[in-house]
């Protein structure tokens, strides 16, 4: 079986530094990539793609609310217009450095709030869907599983990559917790490692209740601002392939070829 591990990267702000971006990149097969709204800048995207390349690693945008004073986890009301230029203006930033390597962003994940909003919101789903099909039917789409931006989505027939957040703790609609209630983040590297490989294996969420939803999972999410990112980064890529998971880049995935 196939799997992913995707990692946010380039997220240098005052809120957070990268200093573990170059190792992470040694460890995930896929970077989604600041694009300097809610952190980064043209240095750190520069940095992580020319990383990225020498280790094989996929590509994507990690486009988000203009919020970098809240780290883009603010929630906004914009219009669609606003939405749809917001997507396309961060991929084209991090495309025109990406070219300079001669790689292409393979891949676009929405970021924070931008995300939380689509994943239990239609309309707003389904806007952000059609703005990245708009920037290419090749692009993959990468979308919390069992979301409203996974059904948006499918009714556009993109190419979808399906995520889980390894260092996350699910609600039983499916949705993460809340950041500001003190059991959303999981910190222990050996806590993520059980529950990554429960998911991936049983194809199912595991909600703090206990429950579990059926859902379908293509890569795994690491929050590289989190403190234990690189041990369980690590302890999870190791876990993995001592199980027999198959790794590999996005954009390298049979299902997208």
């Amino acid at each position: 079986m196939e799997i992913n591990i995707n990692c946010d990267l380039g997220e240098k702000s005052k809120l957070h530094n990268n200093e573990n971006d170059p190792f992470l990149l040694e460890i995930v097969n896929s970077a989604s990539v600041a694009c300097g709204f809610h952190a980064g800048d043209e240095k750190t995207m520069d940095q992580v793609i020319r990383i990225s390349k020498e280790n094989n690693v996929s590509i994507g945008a990690h486009p988000s609310f203009n919020d970098p004073e809240n780290f883009g986890r603010k929630r906004m009301n914009l219009s669609s217009s606003e939405i749809r230029k917001l997507i396309i203006d961060q991929y084209e930033i991090l495309q025109r450095i990406a070219f300079n390597y001669n790689e292409n962003v393979t891949h676009i994940k929405p970021h924070g709030a931008l995300n939380n909003m689509a994943c239990e919101d239609l309309e707003l789903a389904t806007i952000i869907a059609k703005a990245v099909n708009e920037i290419g039917k090749d692009i993959i789409y990468l979308v919390p599983t069992g979301s409203k931006m996974e059904i948006a989505a499918k009714k556009l027939n993109m190419k979808i990559a399906c995520e889980i957040f390894a260092d996350r703790n699910y609600e039983d609609d499916g949705n993460l917790v809340s950041r500001s209630k003190s059991n959303a983040l999981i910190t222990d590297p050996e806590i993520a490692n059980t529950h990554v490989l429960s998911m991936v294996q049983n194809q199912a969420l595991n909600c703090l209740s206990g429950k579990q939803i059926p859902c379908e999972i293509d890569s795994i999410c690491i929050h590289g601002d989190n403190v234990s990112s690189l041990k369980t980064a690590r302890s999870i890529k190791d876990n993995l392939v001592k199980h027999g998971l198959l790794l590999k880049p996005l954009n390298k995935m049979e299902k997208f070829k």
